[in-house]
């Protein structure tokens, strides 16, 4: 020790050290790291299987749409309406040990338990080969039910309306921002169109969830879209006119200076973002007018998404415009109905005028949609999701209206490989909760990214280690 000028302190300072390494190297191990992420590399923008789809349109009614007058009728709902829970042979639906997936109720007078049961406001019809029943607010859909794979048994953890982020990403809006399941694909797979976005993001956002790539980076962000055939892209036109010659030159400056201050901060993501998204603006500025002019499209398919209809025309171009994107080499359309604060489906009170309208202004072109892709042979590799936040709860608030409810909902999905006219799983008879095939939000992305041939544990990055709830669970015996 004397000949290499050690000390035993120092020795042994030493060799704690490196005992303590070797133990984190094998923890890092376990968990799937240690020197491997030294030789970790980004995506390439390949799949890594076979995929059974190309691209997903996916929407979300935000507010939280009512299961039990969607896609999940329960007769007895109507049966046993004005009797409390406790009275009926359903009390075991409020055991504590049933209600302990929730995590934090926000004392804002919304998010809780309502007891007296609220009869069915609307009523339900048996349809298609399958004979799946759909409520009657939907029959645009319902004459697709074949198409569809009804999933009626999800389930989430947050009463409030930070669950409309936790849908998206998995991690409510209290566990910080995380990226969306449009950032992961965006992520993942490399462009099919370098003159579009590869991650569209169409309606009104909810004001806490405008930052889709989270430590992804910025440039997996969704880009915003207005589909206004007049008035597509904020800024697309200058106020004076300029000839093509003068938008190059204009273009090309941006440029220069960009790739200037790109010398002096080379690792910098939000310029390196910023420097595309300029790039891609500009490339946009004729790219999408072109999607969103339905001047090509034949007045029977502009009357199939109802465009000839005042009550759902808006969310009509939304649908037609994501067709028209799709066959373009978009890969992740998007939509958001009814955003913006608690969102449009929120219905505390008056819920039968509340849904009626806002299934009118969604459900034909839904049905339109699924009949155009299915029609164009689109539907084989364009996967169609229907989602919401959470449920509305078997009880009533106050005389008319139904709470936010976690413990049993339902969405749908279509296409891209996913079986038709099937139901899987079920909440149990007054639809409180999820009792068979039960399913966390992530399971939804699992089934998205395994039809688009990504394994989300393949996407991770070093030092942003994910759940493994984060990841889900395909859903397997939904795919065909």
């Amino acid at each position: 020790m004397s000949s290499s000028n050690q000390t035993r302190r120092s020795f042994l300072t030493h060799s704690g050290t490196s005992f303590a390494s070797l133990a984190l190297a094998a923890m890092l191990h376990k968990d799937g790291y240690s020197s491997q992420e030294s030789a970790w590399s980004p995506p390439n923008g390949k799949p890594h299987f076979a995929p059974k789809a190309k691209s997903v349109i996916w929407l979300f009614m935000n507010g939280g749409v009512s299961h039990m007058e969607s896609f999940d009728p329960k007769p007895l709902l109507t049966k046993y309406g004005g009797k409390t829970i406790a009275e009926t042979p359903f009390a075991d639906a409020q055991d504590p040990k049933k209600l302990a997936i929730e995590r934090l109720v926000v004392p804002d007078g919304n998010g809780n338990q309502r007891n007296e049961l609220f009869p069915l406001q609307v009523g339900f019809k048996k349809h298609g080969e399958s004979g799946i029943e759909v409520s009657d607010w939907f029959p645009h859909t319902a004459a697709n039910v074949d198409k569809l794979a009804i999933v009626r048994s999800m389930w989430t953890t947050d009463s409030n309306h930070g669950a409309q982020v936790q849908f998206h990403s998995g991690r409510h809006a209290n566990d910080g921002i995380y990226p969306t399941l449009g950032a992961w694909v965006d992520y993942g797979l490399g462009s099919l169109n370098e003159n579009l976005p590869q991650f569209i993001s169409v309606g009104t956002r909810p004001y806490w969830n405008n930052r889709d790539g989270s430590y992804l980076g910025p440039k997996h962000d969704a880009v915003p879209l207005r589909i206004d055939p007049k008035n597509p892209l904020d800024f697309s036109k200058p106020e004076s006119p300029f000839s093509p010659a003068a938008k190059q030159r204009g273009f090309d400056l941006v440029h220069e200076l960009n790739s200037l201050r790109g010398e002096n901060y080379p690792n910098d993501p939000a310029l390196a973002a910023r420097i595309a998204s300029y790039e891609l603006a500009f490339r946009m500025q004729s790219a999408v007018p072109d999607v969103v002019n339905f001047s090509e499209e034949t007045a029977e398919t502009q009357a199939l998404y109802g465009l000839d209809n005042p009550a759902c025309k808006s969310f009509g171009q939304q649908l037609l415009a994501a067709r028209r994107f799709v066959e373009r080499g978009v890969r992740f359309i998007q939509i958001q109905h009814g955003g913006g604060g608690a969102g449009a489906w929120d219905a505390h009170g008056k819920l039968k005028s509340n849904h009626e309208k806002n299934s009118l202004a969604v459900d034909q072109p839904i049905g339109g949609l699924l009949t155009d892709l299915d029609r164009r042979g689109m539907l084989n590799d364009t996967m169609v999701v229907f989602a919401t936040e959470f449920g509305r709860t078997p009880g009533s608030q106050g005389a008319d209206g139904r709470d936010h409810h976690i413990f049993g909902f339902s969405v749908w999905m279509a296409g891209g490989g996913i079986k038709g006219g099937v139901v899987h799983g079920a909440t149990d008879e007054i639809g409180f909760h999820a009792v068979e095939n039960r399913h966390y939000v992530t399971d939804i992305h699992a089934t998205i990214l395994k039809q688009l041939g990504l394994d989300s544990h393949k996407l991770e990055v070093p030092g942003r280690k994910r759940l493994e709830i984060d990841h889900g669970k395909a859903i397997d015996e939904i795919i065909a």
